[in-house]
């Protein structure tokens, strides 16, 4: 089924980026009527994705909280809860902190908006993102619940994990009289789980209707204006992945490529959708097809989400050295740790708000004497944009995962030499031949 999807998307992305360019080559004459008509074409196309993401939100907030749930129950006691919560948030500030420094090192060697050519915005206009500031008494009282049913129906994933771990010591504490409780949860799991399996489905329609709906209304041309700012940009994005994976196969060691090959599916959702939330669930299972114990993952996964978006990250520090490099304002390296820092803080504070980049972005740039203006110039292209840092977001979660696992004594090295004994000990050239060896006799079997 994971395969067939993947290729289903696959096509639905290019079918996508044909039909858009097509339709936006067809009908974009400069005309106001051909822009009326654009625009209707483009809402039409945008209900395929809209449905196919209320869709995965319905979905979230039940899953998070089941596996959450469950998973610290699981645990057995609030000692260990609290030992594996100390590695994961200590792996998240690592890995912001080399988020925003590669982004800042990049963009300070590539220049990317000097001697840009685009005509600038006034330093008045509005870029109609909101701005509001981290305000550390505001964060922390909202990462705190009012209402649980409040904060499933507006899918705050920071207050859902909160509540849920809550629940899960509470059900550690009460021990065998909550054991129907535990019973109840993991069923709701595996509903969950199934109910994403129907939604999954939809992925390629969703996919085609979101990638043919932005090039339809942007058209090529837009990409080739900024090419140079999202071509640096997605090159910090590979670098980034190269230094997380190496991360990972040097603590798990080399099984740890069992775990990029199960995450591909879900990162080309991610990528495709631009949507974390969409790629979710899947992560989830294929951490627990890797081998990462399901008490783990699904207590890593949700709380990486709010903490752990280390493409968001790399981009903000990017973008906003961009715009000021684009006005011609010279900021002293000084200024641009304090501008590091700055963000490391103020993007905690706004996890789960929609397009969060451009919402902290947006806070930073006046507090720095940028002009908040200054993203007038990147929101034409940010869903290019939004797609690779949400895919790099995916990855940093999957590789925190599987590293809490491993030092949480998950001995994945010997998950996957259980689970392949003899493969285990060959190098990885025999290991290809045998795979190929095998596909030559089912082929020749018909098995």
């Amino acid at each position: 089924m994971a395969k067939r999807l993947t290729f289903w998307i696959v096509i639905a992305l290019f079918a996508g980026v044909l039909t858009g360019l097509a339709v936006n080559g067809w009908l974009d004459d400069g005309s106001p009527s051909a822009a009326t008509r654009l625009n209707a074409i483009v809402g039409y196309f945008s209900i395929g994705t809209t449905l196919f993401l209320r869709l995965i939100k319905m979905i979230i907030a039940p899953l998070v909280f089941a596996t959450l749930v469950g998973g610290i129950a699981q645990m057995g006691d609030t000692a260990a809860l609290g030992r594996v919560g100390a590695k994961a948030i200590g792996w998240f500030i690592c890995a912001s902190l080399l988020s925003l420094s590669l982004g800042l090192v990049l963009v300070n060697l590539i220049h990317p908006g000097i001697g840009i050519n685009l005509p600038l915005p006034s330093v008045t206009a509005s870029s109609g993102i909101g701005s509001t500031g981290f305000n550390l008494a505001t964060f922390l009282t909202h990462i705190v619940p009012a209402s649980m049913v409040e904060a499933m129906a507006t899918n705050e994933i920071l207050q859902i994990v909160v509540f849920s771990i809550f629940i899960g010591m509470a059900i550690t504490s009460v021990g065998e009289r909550a054991a129907p409780i535990v019973r109840a949860v993991d069923g709701l799991v595996a509903i969950m789980l199934q109910v994403t399996d129907y939604v999954m489905r939809l992925a390629p329609i969703a996919v085609f209707c979101a990638v043919a709906a932005t090039l339809a209304e942007r058209g090529a041309s837009v990409i080739g204006q900024l090419a140079l700012f999202m071509a640096s940009f997605y090159l910090g994005l590979i670098i980034l992945w190269t230094i997380l994976i190496a991360a990972g196969f040097l603590i798990v060691g080399p099984c740890f490529r069992e775990l990029m090959r199960h995450v591909r599916g879900p990162l080309l959702i991610a990528f495709t959708t631009a949507s974390s939330e969409a790629a979710y669930p899947r992560v989830l299972e294929a951490l627990e097809r890797f081998g990462v114990p399901p008490k783990i993952a699904s207590f890593v996964l949700p709380l990486g989400y709010s903490f752990n978006l280390d493409g968001s990250m790399m981009y903000m520090t990017f973008a906003s050295i961009f715009i000021a490099e684009a006005y011609g304002i010279h900021m002293p390296f000084g200024t641009q740790i304090a501008m590091l820092l700055f963000l490391m803080i103020s993007s905690k504070g706004i996890a789960a708000v929609p397009r969060a980049s451009l919402v902290v972005i947006a806070a930073v740039l006046p507090v720095f004497g940028i002009p908040e203006a200054g993203l007038l110039l990147i929101l034409a292209i940010d869903h290019f944009l939004d797609m690779g840092r949400t895919a790099t977001n995916v990855v940093g979660n999957a590789v925190a995962a599987a590293i809490v696992a491993e030092w949480e004594g998950g001995s994945l090295r010997k998950i996957q030499s259980a689970r392949h004994p003899v493969e285990a000990r060959l190098p990885s050239k025999l290991i290809d031949d045998r795979k190929r060896a095998r596909a030559t006799v089912r082929r020749v079997t018909g098995d």
